[in-house]
């Protein structure tokens, strides 16, 4: 087992804990209403609850969506830190998995793909962390349209990779969780786009929560990643770089389960079938 464990679980943690206090700011600065709040006005009269305490009185625009908790100051300033930090993890972690599938496996357009797709998630999470909805919509807005979709897309690819390298009964567990995992965040962010569009407070509110369970249960996916980092060596990052130049290129490495530090032989194990980019 190695450090790298820490990576994907300081990512799940850092990132639900910072949201959900985020969340609590905006609430206790009246800049949101709770999520349990179903109760909307039209228009409100000029707000009376006292500083810290929940608001008394809301409109459409103090429905929690994640965007909104994290718009004004001074729960915006933990938002941008949360986006940035988030999505340098983000991008480690994506690396990490990338090398750690080559490692273990043929050369894959699959693994290509979940690289490329997980960094574009990471784009997104700056430019909504960056560019507050109340301040500049449409950057947000497309920052939110790259990250949700990149993010969908990357839990989708890592499935199918997960089924790929399994060896142990484990290992295909981890693959059923994932797809359980993969299948709530379809669910959930249909649901926010599908409800999102619509002028009705309750389904306005529906879209927010739906979006927070999208957001977390993503996160959780991330964290995830822990079950096979704990496999991770200095050494993965560096065979993932360099190129096989041929049958020849690496070999006498016996195959590895993803989800352990040790290695176990396999009939269907080779040199020829230990992937290099």
């Amino acid at each position: 087992m190695t450090a790298w464990i820490i990576l994907p679980v300081s990512l799940s943690a850092f990132s639900i804990t910072g949201i959900w206090i985020v969340y609590a700011m905006a609430v206790m600065n009246h800049h949101v209403c709770p999520v349990e709040n179903w109760s909307y006005n039209v228009s409100c009269s000029e707000e009376t609850s006292k500083q810290g305490f929940p608001k008394s009185c809301c409109t459409l625009q103090d429905i929690p969506l994640i965007s909104k908790c994290g718009s004004f100051p001074p729960e915006s300033c933990l938002f941008s830190l949360i986006g940035n930090v988030g999505a340098f993890m983000v991008v480690m972690v994506c690396l990490l998995r990338y090398a750690q599938v080559i490692e273990h496996s043929r050369r894959s357009w699959v693994n290509t793909s979940g690289l490329i797709t997980g960094c574009t998630n990471a784009l997104g999470l700056v430019m909504v962390g960056n560019f507050q909805v109340d301040h500049a919509k449409s950057l947000h807005y497309i920052g939110a349209g790259v990250a949700f979709p990149a993010g969908l897309l990357f839990v989708g690819l890592q499935c199918v990779l997960t089924y790929r390298i399994a060896i142990t009964a484990l290992d295909y567990w981890m693959a059923h969780v994932r797809v359980g995992l993969t299948v709530v965040a379809l669910i959930s962010l249909i649901l926010s786009g599908v409800f999102f569009i619509h002028e009705s407070f309750h389904l306005q509110h529906a879209a927010a929560i739906c979006e927070w369970i999208f957001t977390v249960d993503i996160l959780v996916f991330y964290g995830t990643f822990t079950y096979e980092f704990g496999a991770v060596t200095n050494d993965t990052m560096i065979m993932a770089l360099q190129r096989n130049q041929g049958p020849g290129g690496i070999g006498g490495k016996s195959c590895k389960s993803p989800g352990s530090s040790s290695t176990s032989t396999h009939l269907n194990c080779n040199p020829e079938s230990i992937a290099m980019l």
